[in-house]
């Protein structure tokens, strides 16, 4: 029998959740990665992660994107704003939406393994969980005009 599992679905949206709250804190509260995963490490390894709405979450994804997000950042943020209008770039956006952005960002441009439609869809689903409709929608069109640059191949059919 294969030791190795692959995370559920569910799982992997509960991380990219926790990777965006652990981000949105980090933003705001100005924490260190290491203490802000260690918190984030006892909630993901039980069925109550937060408060039972996602299930158990793969918390080696989420330590590699928020990892992921704080080591490239500075290539992160600059290719976000070259989407973004020249007056609202990415550090005047709401911290949430800011911290969904990178997020997605990260897994867009670092991690190939991940369909770009599936990221961009995973992290539409984080917006759709903290805002009604103007954020998602603003989420995907700046998520899917990333992915068209990043990844063009993905989107030739």
């Amino acid at each position: 029998m294969n030791e190795r599992r692959r995370a559920k679905p569910v799982e992997r949206a509960a991380a990219r959740l926790g990777a965006v709250q652990a981000l949105y804190q980090m933003d705001l509260a100005g924490s260190d990665v290491g203490e802000t995963l260690a918190q984030f490490s006892s909630r993901a390894s039980g069925d109550d992660f937060e408060d039972g709405q996602c299930g158990e979450a793969d918390y080696k994804h989420l330590r590699e994107v928020v990892d992921g997000v704080v080591r490239e950042q500075k290539t992160i943020d600059p290719a976000v704003d070259r989407i973004l209008d020249k007056a609202w770039p990415l550090h005047r956006l709401d911290s949430t939406v800011r911290a969904i952005l990178r997020a997605g960002a990260y897994e867009l441009m670092f991690m190939e393994r991940v369909p770009a439609r599936v990221a961009i869809s995973e992290y539409v689903d984080v917006a759709d969980a903290f805002f009604e409709v103007e954020e998602p929608r603003f989420v995907n069109g700046v998520l899917d005009k990333l992915a068209r640059l990043q990844r063009p191949q993905e989107f030739t059919a």
